[in-house]
């Protein structure tokens, strides 16, 4: 069974890491080139703030499979009601809309998080993660051309976001 969601605790920093890094193997949803360790990871998940930008985990028979974090978009008070989501899936559990329901709860808990507007950073040919975002009716807000390059490849970014309705 796969149980809602938590915030993460810094020892499930190596689950985290794991499933960060085959994603980087990937190399069509993250900048990184070169995997990473929980230990160089632990300021990062230390400057997140658990009540208002967390890292949440999805877990199925007690290990993690996927992880989403929350982050500030921009350091300045005019943009505290805006965030940066992230989102990665291990791969076993790629396929099955788990991506697609983790967003949308975290959606739904959005005043929660104090947060009315959701920035996704995604290169161009990540068509998987471009759909499951524009299916929950995330919209393209920018394109950065050319912006980066991975192993000799010049890749697009997007930023889709998506507006929370207030009632």
């Amino acid at each position: 069974m796969i149980n809602s969601y938590r915030n993460a605790t810094i020892e499930d920093l190596p689950q985290i890491v794991k499933i960060y890094n085959a994603a980087i193997e990937d190399g069509i949803s993250t900048a990184d080139s070169y995997k990473v360790t929980a230990d160089a990871k632990v300021d990062w998940f230390k400057a997140h703030d658990k009540d208002k930008r967390p890292i949440l985990v999805k877990e199925h028979h007690g290990k993690i499979i996927a992880w989403l974090s929350l982050q500030p978009f921009y350091p300045h008070l005019a943009y505290e009601q805006s965030a940066r989501i992230n989102i990665y899936i291990d791969r076993n559990f790629r396929g099955k809309k788990l991506g697609q329901q983790f967003l949308q709860e975290v959606i739904d808990e959005a005043p929660r998080y104090n947060i009315r507007n959701f920035l996704a950073l995604i290169f161009a040919d990540n068509e998987t993660s471009l759909k499951v975002f524009k299916k929950l009716g995330f919209k393209e807000w920018g394109n950065f051309p050319g912006i980066a390059t991975i192993h000799e490849d010049d890749k697009d970014l997007l930023i889709l976001g998506y507006k929370v309705e207030t009632k």
